[in-house]
């Protein structure tokens, strides 16, 4: 299932860029993120998804 970051729900605190940069960046205006890798297997992005503290980020 691919990853997903509800836009109306993104506050842009940057935890998801902190914990997995590789999947997670901010966007050019830096007001939100947005994912890089939709498909992504990574072991961060579910540390990425708990530490969300807005719940912005679907799997």
């Amino acid at each position: 299932m691919a990853i997903e970051i509800d836009m109306d729900e993104c506050m842009g605190c940057e935890a998801c860029v902190e914990t997995c940069p590789d999947v997670f960046k901010m966007n050019d205006d830096g007001d939100k993120a947005i994912v890089l890798d939709e498909n992504s297997t990574a072991e961060c992005v579910q540390e990425a998804i708990d530490q969300c503290p807005a719940e912005a980020i679907v799997k």
